[in-house]
């Protein structure tokens, strides 16, 4: 394991790091005490021609997609040099991996279908838009306290080779990382995830997802939950989130990436007219650019008074950022609507002669306010039901109950499908017996 050093634009660096091929990934703290991550990219990666430029670019486009209302990134805080080095902030932990839970055995088969699911998900928004993760593995996916599945890196690999997104390498991904999955699972789990991969490599992510989806009963019992993956992940990060932090060293000057004007132009069709975040590093670097830099001792010293200063003023900045977000949330919604989860289930007692049935379909959101457009499908019917739902910024889970009228003298397995089709496409279904 590397060593990482003291502290960067205000995150300050524990010696919890592990190595990738950009670079070290090193945990880290926020200035108000939220868990983080730094990472310092290979110099002699970043360093060559337009690497940075496109790393700045694939940030820009994730904070688009993020406005967006898409889950399931760890989103970007900024991106900073400090002297030769380059370092990429999250505004939310990198750790653990699904690698360290996997190399743990801690992920069981309810929690591996759940992330299968999940990055199926993410995945599927992503390629909507344009846009592909180039590098999908266990050590790229972070496991949240909640047991959340979500990808960390990116764009960054294909930004450092520029190549061009290529969707169908990550369900080739996502295919190994099911059989992965599934050779430590015990049957009849093991042969679901392993369908699964046969199915996103014949047919895609989103018939891969209905598999795991639609076979759940093969799983015990016969749910699909995240519920170990969040108390492995809650069990890790009590131990872990006051290890070591480094001793604090001279960072030099600290210039934020996606404001510097050497960075006005990033790409084809990305430009600093994007919406910008004002970062610690951004402040940093407006100051320090109004100032010409001293020299000797007497400029070690002003540097080391200018960097309490900014110290301080990025403090208070986060209570005021703080506040702000407060009364924003108070006097109206601020937060693109987006649906986190859906979930649909029916009853397991076989349903007797013209029964009455009550499918329940549940879905969790951001919190943001606006409207769900969905749709209601039964097997034994074509025609869709379509209807809406409204959301408000107080509330997060919200339930969608289908009654099911069935009649007749049969013995069959009906299956409900619940589709959300806005703001983003997401899918759940849920099977019953008749018998009469």
């Amino acid at each position: 394991m590397s060593k990482a050093n003291g502290s960067i634009a205000g995150y300050r660096l524990t010696d919890h790091t592990r190595i990738t091929e950009l670079g070290t990934w090193a945990d880290a703290i926020t200035p108000d005490g939220r868990r983080a991550g730094a990472l310092r990219f290979d110099p002699g990666v970043v360093g060559l021609p337009g690497v940075r430029e496109r790393v700045v670019g694939a940030v820009v486009a994730d904070r688009r997609l993020a406005q967006g209302g898409s889950p399931g990134l760890v989103q970007v805080a900024d991106v900073v040099a400090a002297g030769a080095d380059v370092w990429l902030l999250t505004a939310a932990a990198i750790s653990p991996s699904l690698g360290d839970l996997m190399a743990a055995r801690a992920v069981d088969p309810p929690g591996a279908a759940a992330v299968l699911v999940e990055i199926a998900q993410t995945l599927q928004a992503l390629h909507a838009s344009g846009l592909a993760h180039g590098s999908l593995h266990p050590g790229t996916i972070v496991i949240a306290e909640d047991g959340a599945a979500l990808l960390i890196e990116r764009g960054l690999l294909d930004a450092v080779r520029d190549q061009e997104a290529a969707p169908e390498r990550d369900v080739s991904a996502w295919a190994t990382l099911a059989r992965s999955l599934g050779a430590s699972c015990p049957e009849p789990s093991a042969r679901l995830l392993d369908r699964a991969a046969a199915t996103a490599t014949l047919h895609g992510l989103a018939a891969a997802g209905d598999v795991l989806l639609g076979q759940r009963e093969a799983l015990p019992g016969g749910q699909i939950t995240r519920d170990r993956l969040a108390q492995e992940v809650r069990n890790r990060t009590t131990l872990e989130i006051g290890l070591n932090p480094i001793p604090d060293r001279d960072e030099g000057e600290i210039v934020t990436l996606l404001h510097a004007p050497a960075f006005e132009h990033f790409g084809p069709g990305v430009t600093a007219a994007e919406p910008q975040v004002d970062t610690t590093a951004a402040r940093m670097w407006r100051q320090g650019a109004q100032e010409a830099a001293p020299a000797g001792k007497a400029g070690r010293a002003a540097r080391a008074r200018r960097r309490r200063t900014m110290l301080a003023a990025a403090v208070f900045a986060v209570v005021v950022a703080g506040g702000l977000l407060a009364w924003f949330r108070l006097s109206g919604p601020s937060t693109p609507l987006a649906v986190t989860a859906i979930e649909v289930s029916a009853p397991k007692k076989a349903q007797g002669c013209d029964a009455d049935v009550l499918i329940t379909g549940k879905i969790s959101t951001n919190g943001g306010a606006g409207e769900i457009r969905y749709e209601w499908a039964q097997s034994d019917r074509k025609e869709k039901i379509l209807q809406t739902q409204r959301t408000t910024s107080d509330k997060t889970s919200y339930t969608l109950p289908l009654k099911w009228k069935v009649s007749g003298r049969s013995t069959a397995k009906l299956t409900a499908t619940l589709t959300v089709t806005s703001p983003q496409r997401l899918r759940d279904k849920a099977t019953f017996t008749y018998k009469c």
